[in-house]
């Protein structure tokens, strides 16, 4: 998801005038937009849709993340502790 700052920064008073506008920008760009106060950021609008896939992909990287510590760390069982566990044959 690339950021066009040209594009996707607005400033706070845009979003009280016309927050469907500004949402609407969001969902149809796939991209965050920066909103600003006095010319420093202060929130981000994302479409729900958005929202929920980078969400996803964080904890998948977590999870990634937690297994390669796992293993790392020795926290690991055999292919026929984990099927007994899970009850497979």
């Amino acid at each position: 998801m690339q950021v066009k700052f040209s594009e996707d920064v607005v400033p706070l008073s845009d979003l009280k005038i016309n927050p469907g506008k500004v949402v609407n920008r969001a969902q149809d760009t796939h991209r965050p937009i920066l909103l600003t106060s006095r010319g420093r950021g202060v929130a981000v609008v994302q479409g729900l849709e958005e929202f929920e896939r980078t969400a996803e992909e964080l904890r998948f990287v977590k999870a990634v993340a937690q297994g390669l510590m796992d293993v790392r760390e020795g926290n690991t069982v055999s292919l026929t502790e984990a099927k007994k566990a899970l009850g497979i044959r």
